[in-house]
């Protein structure tokens, strides 16, 4: 686990972080480049690793217990573990098994929530006064906004 001295903190949902780590999803691509650079660090707690640890194991991504155990430790080491805490200030979410990513982001003071779920993405408004809710697509965006913002200051 890594320190939150320099870069954003966001969170990433399971879906993002299989594209990220065992998809290789080029639209995702540059967001691991951010991780592994640290001018982005993801948030997780207990729970969110629980998850990806289980969904790794789907027979549909035929990965060995090896290669599960490597691809969460390598996850594990982009990423900034927060206490898990129930928090009132964000929507609840149609699906339950997402809240668990609200309340991350809001108790982290994450300044994004990185998802392709749909119950997630629906909440963007609700959830746009603690954090922003956005696509793996359009957090490559706001990236690369960020970036060109600090080159002008230079």
């Amino acid at each position: 686990m890594i320190s939150a001295e320099a870069g954003s903190l966001w969170v990433l949902d399971t879906n993002v972080v299989l594209d990220l780590l065992h998809f290789d999803d080029a639209v995702a691509r540059p967001l691991l480049g951010a991780l592994e650079s640290g001018r982005v660090h993801a948030a997780v707690t207990g729970a969110t690793l629980e998850e990806l640890r289980r969904v790794l194991a789907y027979p549909e991504f035929a990965l060995d217990p090896a290669s599960q155990a490597a691809l969460l430790a390598r996850y594990q080491s982009l990423s900034m573990r927060e206490e898990a805490v129930s928090v009132d200030t964000v929507p609840r979410c149609s699906d339950p098994d997402d809240q668990k990513f609200l309340e991350l982001a809001a108790a982290s003071r994450a300044q994004l929530l990185v998802s392709k779920d749909r119950a997630l993405l629906k909440l963007r408004r609700r959830c746009a006064s603690l954090f922003q809710v956005l696509t793996p697509a359009e957090a490559v965006h706001w990236l690369h906004g960020i970036s060109r913002a600090g080159a002008t200051e230079t």
